[in-house]
């Protein structure tokens, strides 16, 4: 999105997600001060982390394909997966090159199956799989959402995104309850396929269709903006301790979803307060256009089943961000930068055929 578009705080909530994986990974590698154990009783944070992604990318998706069908009438499908094919795919194939070419040198060991799993993004379906390809099975998630919501919106139309959305935060606790008793690795599958994790995505998709209505909600807007809204957050850090199991993959992470797409939705509307001033503060800001980059390269580095120097505290958090550095500056920003001159020669001609006599 262009910074003319960028929704306020949503950089800064990025930059709080991609802090919450990267210290979760931390947690046992070599060097780092606090072991697993210290804050494992707090619940997977990292989970927590990748779940606030998951909202953001429902509600921000779906808030610009309403955009679009209100602006033009329509949705330009195509359109929609060459802007995604050029967001994500450069940096993305990027590191993968770079995976494999570490693997062919005998610098790291990947497993049979990681190469196909990781192109195809179905990474979330493929269990005995390296460390480091491993986390690409969230945005396996993203991409599967990305394929699916749009043809789902433009079948559907906008006034289906609210009954479809809720009938993915209904299915997916469902999904995820027989899963215990239906499937082999009933965690993995719990904790990754698509259909028994969709509604985190169908969270932020719900807040993106409610929110004309939610504009004009007084009592929405006054609890929003309550100081006791804090009361939200507190209630999804319990939501995220370890539990029963029954408990924790139904009732507790439909709670979680809720509640972070509430969060979303004050940070969003309330950038002038102090919440909303920290998550738009400047360096802040920067992490966040930083999180694609820094999601794809600190999983290498920050392995804690690796006890080589590179995978060290701090080298190892040192050169995650390097390469992160690197790959926003040297991939990710010239390619979008190459689209968005693209998209504009494309209106430029469009306006001279229509201005010529």
């Amino acid at each position: 999105m262009s910074a003319a578009r960028r929704i306020p705080s949503l950089d800064g909530l990025r930059a709080l997600s991609i802090l919450l994986v990267i210290i979760s990974h931390l947690l046992g590698t070599r060097g780092f001060p606090v072991g697993p154990r210290a804050l494992g009783a707090t619940g997977d944070f990292g989970y927590l982390g990748v779940r606030v992604f998951f909202v953001i990318s429902g509600f921000l998706i779906t808030s610009l394909l309403l955009d679009e069908q209100a602006r033009t009438g329509t949705v330009s499908l195509r359109g929609f997966y060459a802007r995604r094919a050029w967001r994500i795919f450069p940096a993305f194939y990027t590191f993968v090159a770079a995976m494999c070419l570490a693997s062919v040198v005998g610098t790291l060991a990947l497993r049979s199956g990681d190469i196909v799993a990781a192109l195809t993004y179905t990474m979330n379906y493929h269990y005995d799989r390296s460390w480091e390809l491993g986390h690409l099975w969230s945005l396996s998630i993203e991409e599967q959402f990305y394929l699916m919501w749009p043809a789902l919106f433009v079948i559907g139309g906008p006034r289906r995104v609210v009954p479809i959305a809720l009938a993915m935060m209904v299915i997916a606790p469902c999904l995820r309850a027989a899963a215990w008793f239906v499937v082999d690795r009933p965690d993995d599958i719990t904790m990754e396929a698509y259909p028994c994790v969709m509604d985190s995505i169908a969270a932020g998709c719900l807040l993106a269709a409610l929110k004309p209505r939610l504009d004009q909600n007084r009592h929405y807007l006054r609890a929003l903006r309550s100081p006791l809204f804090v009361i939200v957050p507190v209630i999804v850090a319990l939501a995220n301790l370890p539990t029963w199991y029954a408990i924790e993959y139904t009732t507790n992470i439909s709670v979680m979803n809720i509640g972070v797409a509430l969060c979303v939705d004050r940070c969003v509307r309330t950038p002038d307060d102090w919440v909303g001033k920290t998550l738009n503060w400047a360096p802040l800001v920067w992490l966040g256009t930083l999180s694609y980059s820094l999601y794809l390269w600190q999983e290498p580095f920050i392995n804690h089943f690796a006890r080589s120097q590179v995978n060290a505290f701090p080298l190892n958090l040192v050169l995650a961000f390097t390469c992160a550095v690197a790959s926003y500056y040297l991939v990710e920003r010239p390619f979008l930068a190459w689209r968005d001159r693209r998209v504009q020669a494309r209106k430029a001609a469009a306006a001279r055929s229509v201005t010529a006599p």
